[in-house]
């Protein structure tokens, strides 16, 4: 039975057509001598009718025995409904297909829920059967929009010049700022080639041979830890230019993204996109990806707060800190217990305390500093952060990254709190200007912030060795809603330039050529200037559906832990695999155990699932701490149970038994009256414990 069109794509145009339809049985209403069956595919739902009078008795005994999500072709015509049966919900809500002949192409059993209810199910029960998940309408919507807006981004790029090319998968291992994911080598035993965390060297390389404009829709690795918008693979659009500068890629990818937006989701774009320097967005909002869906901006009161009373202030400002405050207009409806709950979040977030100005609607000050400022500072102090009746001011005094790392959690909280990051409205920036390199406390040294190959501004240059905090580099980031897109960066193509950044960063000749050679190589022969940039595919489809997680997204996601509960991966593997890798396992048996001797077997660890269970509310630091106790418990019960017990009889009890605190002598039990005396509430001669959870 040939297919004649998707179930979704009947209209009225189509009324008296005799047509095949083919899919997955939803729901089955049997009326008695007439069964009406929802058929669904990718395109939409589709009421098909089965009659007595129109079915063969065999098809019709088919279709009484259909069970849910059975596959199934049918075959009649199309016709409109009664008026009455009319479904405005469906966009086939006034056809059905009125079944003349019925083949059961494949059976179902009962499904361990049904595809259509799988957005309320565990996650983990609908990525292991995420082939169901995929069924409902919302995740068939979101493959869709994924689709669709990679075509839209190749054809926009090819319009421009760029060509596809793709780079090697198995390469070699280098910094970039995560762990990489290695593949052992049969043919080379004890070596490894590395998965990619991005195409960064050989796109650039590209640019050397002359390709001068370049993409890809690139797989990536990274082996770090999880979160709601990070994967361990994932897909980014990579693009690389020659002969620019950094203004022309900008103006570039601002067209870019005004187009695609439109084309793909109607957003319109303001022309000029909002562009904020590094510093700037740090200052303003407290982040280097700033969500300018709403205000609440950091004010700076540092100079006014330096010279009042308040200790706090004072301190911080003397040693070297400065002084913040967020201006919540409206704010001054908040009970205690939200101004509790804000002094928490910033506790969560590493602030000492949060102290607070209330603005009354009759414009009295409700607070403790009132009475730490003079009557001339609090005026400027009110001035400065535009207080007014209704608001509520919060502040935070400390060093500038502590203030700029609080403030701006309490933002983007209160823009949560206060329904002010709303998922249909869009805003669009590049942040420009990023420091060059930051320095990494653990390792005692200067590392770079971007990459090392992100070209640093021509007036900066000479800072590099005596300076590197004042060095700025040509990186810019795009930033949608909050998310960072994807960043992007001038290139460094001299050579004298990239060994002064090189020792910057401390590489000895010897690292550099172990790390960089083949690439550093490719500068003696001649480098274009070039730039390039790349974004999250995979976030931007998150932000354009609407969802909440990458994995909402992805056809086959891995869970927090990096497991894919649908194929078990990672799993182990047999040591006959191993053995022409040069591997070998530890311990015996290789389906038991993939590990070396004394080495730990991981355990994925829900951390947020046991703070559900447990009533408790974590901090990152204490889901890390949790995290790491845990495993170190089941590591030390893998390690007791890898132990070769053979032949050791077991050991009922360590300890004689015998009781040797007291002498064990019965004692006459106490009257239940006596008991029960000092008991707040009695019900029948028992404690009576009032109900507190339904």
């Amino acid at each position: 039975m040939k297919r004649t069109a998707y179930c979704g794509g009947f209209r009225e145009n189509h009324v008296g057509r005799e047509v095949c339809a083919a899919g997955w049985v939803q729901r089955r209403r049997d009326m008695g001598g007439v069964i009406f069956i929802d058929l669904r595919d990718r395109e939409g739902i589709l009421q098909v009718v089965c009659s007595l009078n129109r079915l063969s008795p065999a098809d019709f005994h088919t279709a009484e025995t259909l069970r849910n999500e059975s596959v199934i072709a049918v075959r009649g015509r199309i016709a409109i409904r009664d008026a009455e049966t009319y479904n405005p919900r469906l966009p086939t809500g006034t056809v059905e297909l009125r079944a003349q002949s019925l083949t059961l192409l494949n059976g179902a059993d009962t499904p361990p829920f049904p595809p259509e209810e799988a957005g309320t199910v565990r996650e983990e029960l609908r990525l292991r059967y995420r082939y169901l998940d995929l069924r409902r309408e919302e995740m068939q919507r979101r493959l869709r929009l994924r689709h669709e807006t990679t075509g839209m981004v190749r054809r926009l790029l090819e319009e421009e010049g760029f060509w596809e090319i793709e780079t090697p998968t198995l390469t070699q291992s280098t910094p970039e700022g995560a762990r990489d994911y290695l593949v052992p080598s049969r043919v080379a035993p004890g070596a490894f080639y590395a998965l990619p965390q991005s195409p960064q060297l050989f796109k650039q390389l590209l640019m050397v041979g002359g390709v001068d404009k370049y993409y890809q829709i690139a797989r990536c690795y990274r082996d770090e830890d999880l979160r709601a918008d990070r994967q361990p693979e994932f897909t980014q659009v990579d693009m690389e230019l020659s002969f620019v500068e950094q203004e022309e890629i900008l103006t570039f990818l601002e067209s870019l993204f005004r187009r695609l937006l439109q084309q793909v989701k109607g957003i319109r774009l303001p022309d000029p996109v909002p562009r904020l320097t590094w510093r700037e967005a740090m200052d303003t909002y407290g982040s280097d990806k700033p969500d300018l869906r709403f205000g609440l901006p950091l004010v700076d009161v540092t100079s006014i707060a330096g010279r009042c009373g308040f200790s706090v202030f004072r301190g911080a400002v003397e040693s070297g800190g400065v002084v913040r405050a967020i201006n919540v207009k409206g704010g001054a409806s908040f009970t205690r217990s939200d101004i509790e709950e804000l002094t928490e979040k910033a506790l969560s977030l590493g602030a000492k305390g949060m102290a607070w100005i209330m603005i009354r609607p009759d414009g009295e000050l409700y607070s403790v500093l009132t009475k730490y400022f003079t009557q001339e500072d609090m005026s400027a102090l009110l001035d400065t952060v535009d207080g007014r009746p209704g608001d509520f001011l919060l502040f935070c005094a400390d060093a500038l990254p502590v203030v700029r790392r609080v403030l701006g959690g309490l933002r983007l909280h209160l823009g949560d709190r206060l329904g002010l990051r709303k998922k249909d409205d869009w805003a669009f920036l590049f942040v420009t200007d990023f420091p060059a390199f930051e320095y990494a406390e653990e390792e005692h040294r200067w590392v770079a912030a971007h990459h090392p190959f992100t070209m640093p501004y021509p007036d900066d240059i000479p800072y590099l060795s005596s300076d590197p905090a004042r060095v700025r580099s040509q990186a810019f980031d795009a930033v949608l809603n909050g998310v960072e897109l994807g960043s992007g960066s001038m290139r460094i193509h001299r050579r004298d330039i990239q060994q002064a950044l090189f020792g910057a960063l401390g590489f000895s000749p010897k690292e550099i050529e172990k790390r960089f050679g083949f690439f550093v190589e490719a500068f003696r022969y001649g480098v274009p200037p070039h730039g390039g940039f790349a974004f999250g595919l995979d976030r931007l489809v998150m932000l354009l559906a609407g969802a909440d997680s990458l994995r909402e997204v992805i056809a086959f996601p891995k869970l927090r832990d990096g497991s894919c509960p649908l194929t078990g991966a990672p799993g182990t593997v047999e040591e006959a695999q191993l053995s022409p890798l040069g591997l070998t396992l530890a311990g015996g048996d290789a389906a038991a155990s993939s590990v070396p001797a004394g080495a730990t077997i991981p355990h994925d660890i829900d951390v947020d699932r046991i703070a559900q269970l447990s009533m408790l509310t974590l901090t990152d630091e204490e889901k890390d701490t949790a995290r790491r106790e845990l495993s170190e418990m089941l590591a030390f019960a893998d390690q007791i149970a890898r132990l070769d017990t053979e032949g050791i009889p077991p050991t009922a009890h360590v300890l004689p038994v015998s009781n040797v605190l007291r002498e064990d002598v019965p004692q006459k039990s106490y009257p239940r009256d006596n008991l029960l005396d000092a008991a707040p509430a009695v019900q029948d001669g028992c404690f009576a414990v009032p109900r507190t959870v339904e």
